[in-house]
């Protein structure tokens, strides 16, 4: 055995400590930061060849997430938040309600470029009914029933919508006399299996091709080309179950009007003695002289429309909203915009627009000048009103069924998006720390067999709710 001196021997045993310590202890890797994490949450395999662009910024203006915030998306129906702030920020007064006058002999609807107008048996506001009794209450026979629509440019669909859309309620014709949002209803029964259905119109509007069976389940299907009024209704319906609703969109909206006028004018017993037609306004055209109103209806007030718009993304009312904001045509509308975007400072590079809707693949928007618009909207004297007519996260619109039950329900206001190979998300949510953060998140060329991106936009932005 061999003894070493005591000094010797404490300096071996620290000097061995030191030199073994480090390669034991497990050094912690720090976490990524919130881009790339976010990044990450994106890049799924599933989802591979998706553009993506997100900007998320804070209150104070500093930037959380951007991932290509200056690239250009298809918006898809992001595209209504620029028509309906260009409402706002216009200061237009409240909108007008159709009115019927008698001229000539003729009894004339004459549109305002109402959305609400209704002929539903249950209708309780706005009703077309109303003006039927007017006429009623006045004459016993007129001689042509007229649907004018000539307060604006007859321009009933935007520019880049794919033509199959043109028979949907997506795609349904945009007038400035509009009525029932433009759709016939279909209600089709089942009887026994194997035996026909019925297939019953809300009107007479169009002659119907029924070709459905009832079966074990129900299988669907409309069919009819644009311009066309003869609808071919296929498929089986389930013997078990209730009736099936379809709708079909309506190609010439103000004769339409003026179709389903001259049928309650008849069950008035008021004699429809001459034709029943549409008065368009070609472009380029003057507006028509103005006809003195026998009556005339008062429509819902603009919020209410501004929020139908945004929270149900109805296409409809957003093309009338452009067109309102241009004096009757969607150019004149889309010519505010750069005065919009300006305001806002939003770079010109950003955005580009063809229609209100976002039906239209013309359409671009960077996640840049998305927020940009969205934080100069918050500031504005009207910002309360803009920001109310959002869908509301977990609670009502398109975002109902989204943060349900996760810590950004009811605590995210925005604006959905959704067409072929493009979504979209952009609006305001108050983080974890109780901060208010704007954002926008877009998707596109997403592979057509690929699952939604909807979880996994929502994935991110609960991730970056809950790190701010």
């Amino acid at each position: 055995m061999i003894f070493l001196p005591r000094r010797l021997a404490m300096l071996l045993i620290v000097a061995t400590l030191g030199a073994c310590t480090p390669a034991r202890i497990a050094t912690a890797t720090p976490p990524a930061p919130l881009g790339q994490q976010v990044r990450a949450m994106l890049d799924s395999p599933d989802l591979a060849g998706t553009r993506w662009g997100v900007l998320v910024v804070n209150d104070q203006g500093r930037e959380i997430v951007a991932i290509d915030p200056d690239r250009r998306f298809v918006p898809a129906s992001n595209s209504k938040i620029p028509a309906v702030l260009v409402n706002l920020a216009s200061l237009l007064p409240e909108p007008m309600g159709t009115a019927v006058a008698i001229d000539g002999g003729d009894a004339v609807l004459i549109g305002a470029g109402d959305p609400w107008l209704s002929a539903a048996p249950d209708c309780t506001r706005d009703c077309l009914s109303s003006l039927a009794d007017a006429v009623a209450a006045r004459t016993r026979r007129v001689r042509d029933v007229i649907g004018d629509d000539s307060l604006w440019r007859d321009e009933r669909w935007g520019q880049g919508w794919s033509w199959n859309n043109l028979t949907a309620r997506s795609g349904t014709a945009i007038s400035a006399l509009s009525l029932d949002e433009n759709v016939v209803t279909l209600t089709v029964t089942g009887g026994g299996v194997g035996a026909p259905a019925a297939v019953r119109a809300s009107d007479d509007w169009y002659e119907i091709d029924n070709r459905v069976t009832t079966a074990s389940a129900t299988a669907l299907s409309v069919s009819r080309l644009p311009g066309e009024r003869r609808l071919v209704v296929s498929g089986t319906i389930a013997a078990s179950g209730g009736p099936a609703t379809l709708v079909q969109a309506v190609d010439d909206p103000a004769h339409w009007a003026a179709h389903r006028f001259a049928a309650m004018l008849r069950a008035r017993g008021v004699r429809v003695t001459g034709r029943i037609w549409a008065r368009h306004r070609q472009p380029g055209a003057a507006a028509p002289s103005s006809l003195v109103p026998l009556a005339r209806l008062d429509p819902p007030a603009l919020d209410e429309t501004l929020a139908r718009t945004m929270k149900a993304s109805q296409n409809l009312f957003a093309e009338m909203l452009l067109r309102r904001a241009g004096d009757g045509s969607a150019e004149g509308g889309l010519a505010r915009y750069p005065a919009l975007f300006a305001a806002a400072g939003a770079p010109r590079t950003g955005w580009d627009f063809a229609d209100g809707s976002g039906m239209s693949n013309y359409n671009r928007l960077s996640p840049r000048a998305s927020v940009a618009l969205l934080q100069w909207a918050a500031r504005q004297p009207w910002g309360g009103r803009w920001q109310s007519a959002l869908a509301v996260g977990g609670v009502d619109g398109t975002l109902a069924r989204r943060f349900r039950g996760t810590a950004l329900e009811g605590r995210v206001r925005g604006k959905t998006g959704s067409l072929a190979g493009a979504s979209a998300l952009s609006g305001y949510m108050t983080a974890a720390s109780g901060r208010t953060l704007t954002f926008a998140i877009f998707a596109n060329d997403m592979p057509f067999a690929a699952a939604s991106v909807t979880p996994d936009m929502d994935r991110a932005l609960l991730a970056i709710a809950a790190a701010n």
